[in-house]
């Protein structure tokens, strides 16, 4: 194996503070700055939950976490925490929301699948737990149509993804050795170019024709597609069920051990956030395009926010079979060690609010706590 791809297989499993598996550069968000939220929709009223003054949630301004800015704008999860403060901050890449958690400075947090296998990896399965799910899919191939017509056309062209060994790039590579193509993992050289560019340039990337593609989570999908690109694949249909995971919650093992009360709580407000969302499509997209505006500056433009919005789908199962998947296409693509996620899940009190709820109860894909 050559040293570059030991090394890159190291700092993957010993850095969630490296962007390798940053899926908020890539499903999740742009940079790495976190964001305090200074617009908490209701104040807090009525009786704290297990005595706490404040929950400290962590989210990402983008699409793919509309769980919590629905939930956030909509006060719902407020309405389920009493007087206990529902404390927002924003996010913009999975390593330093991981930090976060680590650190204490946020208790629970809406992530993606890459950043949570590392960050657990990493603490040797003493730091966190995933506690349930919030999205799936909002993943697409978009190409420049004049270069490519056919999925056979990918060969010999520049497809970007966010970042080396995040999900798209995870994804992107075993999508190319399922079809016989031939790609260094670490260079991304080989039948098809890989160009690793971040979310934030994509677009410009691609207006000005450094990159013919991108393997790219919403709504930067979209917003290449307002570009002129056209989608040729969306990745849902490589998935059973065409679902994945793209966006879990997790909560750091000490607060869950010390405050399941309120850990419940903000479970409840993300299983209403999810179900008023899944009743109200125009009104849920209204929503989370205000939290965007408040938090970001700028609201998403109405033809990327319409196209990107049924590519995601917005579940309570945290789709755990997937997550062991995409653990393997990396270890496939030489971009992560064998993993052990034996107790990276513990779904005891999702499944409790579901059965309270009347709904059926959620798999850990045999992941759970014992």
């Amino acid at each position: 194996m050559p040293a570059t791809r030991t090394a890159l297989r190291r700092s993957l499993v010993a850095a969630a503070a490296l962007p390798l598996l940053a899926l908020a550069l890539s499903a999740c968000g742009y940079g790495s700055e976190a964001k305090k939220d200074d617009n908490v929709a209701p104040a807090a009223k009525g009786e704290k939950v297990d005595g706490l003054d404040t929950v400290k949630v962590g989210y990402f301004p983008n699409l793919t976490h509309a769980t919590a800015l629905v939930g956030d704008q909509q006060g719902i999860f407020q309405k389920e925490l009493g007087g206990t403060k529902f404390s927002a901050t924003t996010f913009n890449a999975g390593p330093s929301e991981i930090e976060a958690l680590n650190a204490g400075s946020i208790d629970i947090g809406f992530i993606g699948p890459s950043p949570s296998i590392n960050g657990y990896v990493k603490s040797k399965g003493k730091n966190l737990r995933i506690i349930g799910g919030s999205a799936s899919g909002g993943v697409k191939l978009v190409v420049n149509p004049d270069k490519i017509k056919t999925l056979d056309d990918l060969k010999g062209k520049k497809i970007a993804t966010p970042q080396v060994g995040n999900t798209q790039d995870v994804a992107f590579l075993n999508w190319i050795a399922e079809r016989g193509w031939k790609v260094d993992a670490d260079s991304g050289k080989g039948d098809v170019s890989v160009v690793r560019t971040e979310n934030k340039v994509a677009p410009d990337a691609y207006k000005s024709g450094a990159i013919d593609g991108a393997w790219a989570p919403e709504p930067t999908a979209s917003k290449l597609v307002s570009e002129g690109a056209k989608v040729l694949l969306d990745e849902s249909t490589l998935w059973p069920d065409k679902k994945f995971v793209i966006t879990n919650i997790i909560v750091s093992q000490k607060f869950l051990n010390e405050h399941p009360d309120v850990v419940e709580a903000v479970l409840r407000g993300s299983v209403k956030s999810n179900e008023w969302i899944n009743a109200n499509a125009d009104q849920a997209k209204k929503a989370a395009n205000d939290k965007l505006a408040a938090l970001t500056g700028k609201p998403l433009a109405g033809d990327v926010l319409d196209a990107a919005w049924p590519s995601i789908q917005f579940t309570d199962d945290p789709l755990a079979a997937t997550l062991q998947t995409q653990a393997e296409h990396a270890v496939k693509a030489g971009l992560l060690e064998e993993p052990d996620l034996k107790g990276v899940y513990d779904l005891t009190l999702l499944n409790k609010v579901l059965k309270a709820a009347g709904r059926p109860e959620v798999s850990d894909a045999s992941l759970g706590v014992k």
